[in-house]
């Protein structure tokens, strides 16, 4: 580092835009697929009566964070318009293009992607509650000052992005000890890996490891969390002490923290979260002449500082003190002994506090939804989803970094004490047979037809042992509950 010009990370800034820039593409993408049958004009929770709602009175206006369908009345083309610009935007960054002008045109980008995506993120209710939401407009806000090809990346924003990754894993690991019991017995991972929101192709060969080794993995989860995080500021040092160790230090804490991120890739399917720990990880990592700029200004010309002009530096400085400002209920949230979790302290989402799983669930419970085309209701025919565990010979599939909204809100009812709006208009439209309804789920069992009645059964999961799978060549084995809800029909 060398000043305000982190001369040593390029090649960082060239993960951080094209990697969170593809993740935007992911999000806008998930959002054109899903938006519209979830919270569009007929959608589960339509969002134009939100915004009728809050519209009526001003208090209700400041508790709905900024969109552009304050301004612009939604409907579903708009959205649809919204999320295909969103999409061609973030495809222009992941190639490049606009890096390789001044640096305000990837700023403009990275701006527009955040504005827009914070419009349906805004709206988006329970369907967009996910602490990931928030990462990726932050990650999307601070990616908009790394600046162009032609000059070396902000230290402050590179600091930024370390300050980013510190908040997202120490906040989590402090999450976890201060929750549930297991963390700190070091049993956690015995359970996780099974009662997880949406499992992937690995997860059961995860949770059948012998204990020791989930013991092992959460003691390498709090030293990844609670320890290594501090290190991702050594690279600091480097202004004032000479030779590579600062930065091979911050380098080895960003490596740990992608490891263990990518362990959880390959066991669980959490939307783009582990990805953009992944990516905003790899700020840490300084590679001496490896990206660098492309062109070297004039060092002695009045408008440049470090190899960056005197304009960007005070645009990255002002980001870098409005960080200091916005970070202090953050960092006060950090240490409170009422830890909040996925919390945002102003409307504009950045400096958010973040955190999972403080508790892990003992055992899986899964809410079936069957329906029956007969009057009397005998025969019941299963609606299968596309990731939620349903078919007890179906192996998880692999999703994430895409996020497959229906499914992990199915994984919540369980834990309720009663059935979310949603769920009840979810079935109403199951006994519709409403077409973008049913297209978010893989099997309808009635081929678009309507059934007489529907109803909500709940079972128990747990992954099939290596005898059950290999006598019976299933991946999971379970046992009905009850009737959790219904039956009823339309007529």
């Amino acid at each position: 580092m060398d000043g305000f010009a982190a001369v040593d990370f390029g090649f960082a800034r060239e993960v951080l835009q094209r990697g969170i820039a593809a993740l935007y593409l992911v999000a806008f993408l998930s959002s054109l697929n899903q938006f519209r049958p979830l919270l569009g004009e007929h959608g589960l929770l339509p969002a134009p009566a939100l915004l009728e709602w809050v519209g009526q009175k001003a208090e209700r206006r400041r508790m709905l964070h900024p969109t552009l369908f304050s301004r612009i009345r939604y409907s579903d083309r708009r959205l649809v318009a919204l999320c295909v610009v969103g999409i061609v935007v973030a495809a222009v960054l992941v190639v490049g293009i606009p890096q390789w002008g001044p640096p305000w045109v990837p700023m403009l980008c990275f701006l527009a992607l955040w504005l827009g995506y914070m419009s349906i993120v805004s709206i988006g209710q329970t369907f967009y509650s996910f602490g990931w939401e928030m990462l990726l407009l932050e990650a999307g806000f601070l990616a908009a000052f790394l600046g162009s090809n032609d000059q070396p990346p902000p230290t402050v924003v590179i600091v930024l992005f370390w300050w980013l990754v510190f908040r997202l894993e120490f906040g989590a690991g402090m999450i976890k000890i201060r929750g549930g019991r297991e963390w700190r017995d070091l049993t956690a991972l015995m359970y996780h890996h099974e009662t997880q929101p949406m499992p992937g192709p690995l997860s059961r060969q995860a949770h059948l490891l012998p204990r020791w080794f989930h013991r092992g993995e959460v003691v390498g989860n709090h030293f990844a969390q609670l320890v290594v995080p501090f290190f991702l500021f050594a690279p600091l040092l480097s202004l004032w002490v000479e030779g590579p160790v600062p930065q091979i230090v911050g380098a080895v804490a960003a490596s740990i923290v992608i490891l263990t991120q990518a362990w959880l890739v390959l066991t669980g399917n959490f939307a783009w979260l582990n990805w953009a720990t992944m990516v905003i990880a790899v700020s840490a990592i300084g590679l001496p002449g490896v990206g660098a700029a492309d062109v070297t200004p004039p060092s002695d010309a009045p408008w440049i500082l470090s190899g960056i002009p005197l304009y960007w530096v005070v645009i990255t400085s002002a980001v870098g003190l409005l960080y200091v400002v916005v970070s202090v209920p953050a960092m006060r949230n950090l240490f409170a002994r009422r830890q909040l979790m996925n919390a945002s302290f102003n409307r504009w989402q950045l400096a958010n506090a973040y955190g999972a799983f403080g508790t892990v669930t003992k055992e899986r419970i899964e809410i079936v939804v069957e329906g029956s085309a007969d009057e009397e209701g005998v025969e019941w025919r299963e609606y299968e989803f596309r990731g939620k565990p349903g078919d007890v010979r179906r192996m998880p599939r692999q999703f994430a970094p895409y996020h497959l909204r229906l499914d992990w809100l199915m994984w919540f009812l369980p834990l309720g004490h009663s059935f979310d709006d949603w769920f009840t208009a979810f079935l109403v439209r199951l006994l519709e047979a409403d077409a973008p309804t049913l297209a978010l789920i893989r099997v309808d069992p009635f081929d678009g037809e309507p059934p007489r009645w529907v109803r909500a059964v709940s079972y128990r999961y747990r992954f099939a042992t290596r005898a059950e799978k290999r006598a019976d060549g299933v991946v999971w084995v379970r046992s009905r509950r009850r009737v959790v809800l219904g039956p009823f029909g339309l007529r």
